[in-house]
C-alpha cells in the first residue's frame, strides 16, 4: 500500500511491484474553517531540520519583509533564527488548539520541502486555507493549482516570492479549498484500506 502516487513510483522503480494507493487519513473533523478573514500574516507548521527546506522560507520572507509564523522545533531552530528578519517570528512547539487558531487565520500554508506525502497541506486546506507548495512529491496530488493554492516550481527564493504574489493575486473560495482537503478525510482511509485489505484476502483465481 503506497501513501502516494509519488510513492508508488518507488516502490514500481526499486522493488519491481505494483501496489495500492491509500492515501493518509487527516482529521477534517477537528480541523475546519471558523468563516472568518485571513490576518496578515503567512504560516509553516514542520519540523525545524533540514530536509524540510525551512531556510528558504525563511530567507525569503525576510528578504521581503512580509509576515511568517513558524510553529514547530528542531535541531535547525538557532540556525533558521539566525538566518531571519523581523517579520519572520517563531512559536516554538503548540498544541492543536493553538494550530487549529494559526491555520484558520493564516493568509496561506507555506510548504517549501518535498515529502512523500505531506499533511500539514491537507490540514490547511481543511480550514479552508490556500497552500503555497514546492511543486514536487506528494503535494502535487493534494493541491489543486489556481483551486486550493499555488505550486512553485524550483526551490529558490524568488519562485517562492512569486508564488507568494500570485496566491495574493487570487480571490480564494475557502468552501471549495475544504471539498477539496475532504478527499482525504479519515472516512476515505478507512475505505480505502479496507478495500486494499479485502482485494489481497480474497481467492485468487
Amino acid at each position: 500500500v503506497a501513501i502516494s502516487r509519488h510513492v508508488q513510483d518507488r516502490i514500481q522503480r526499486f522493488y519491481g511491484r505494483e501496489s495500492d494507493l491509500v492515501y493518509p487519513p487527516a482529521d477534517t473533523a477537528r480541523w475546519t474553517p471558523d468563516g472568518k478573514p485571513p490576518d496578515d500574516y503567512d504560516l509553516i507548521v514542520s519540523a525545524l531540520v533540514p530536509y524540510k527546506r525551512i531556510d528558504l522560507a525563511v530567507c525569503a520572507y525576510s528578504r521581503a519583509g512580509r509576515k511568517l509564523k513558524i510553529a514547530g522545533a528542531g535541531s535547525e531552530r538557532n540556525r533558521l533564527a539566525a538566518l531571519a528578519g523581523p517579520s519572520v517570528e517563531f512559536l516554538g512547539r503548540l498544541p492543536d488548539s493553538d494550530l487549529l487558531t494559526l491555520y484558520r487565520r493564516c493568509r496561506a500554508l507555506v510548504f517549501p520541502g518535498e515529502e512523500d506525502f505531506g499533511i500539514v497541506p491537507v490540514e490547511a486546506m481543511a480550514c479552508g486555507r490556500p497552500v503555497i507548495a514546492y511543486g514536487r512529491g506528494g503535494v502535487t496530488e493534494t493541491v489543486v493549482p489556481g483551486t486550493t493554492g499555488v505550486l512553485f516550481p524550483d526551490q529558490t527564493e524568488q519562485a517562492l516570492l512569486d508564488a507568494v504574489d500570485q496566491a495574493d493575486a487570487r480571490r480564494w473560495d475557502p468552501e471549495a479549498i475544504r471539498a477539496q482537503a475532504e478527499r482525504f478525510s479519515e472516512a476515505a482511509f478507512v475505505a480505502g484500506l479496507d478495500a486494499s485489505i479485502r482485494a489481497c484476502l480474497a481467492p485468487s483465481d
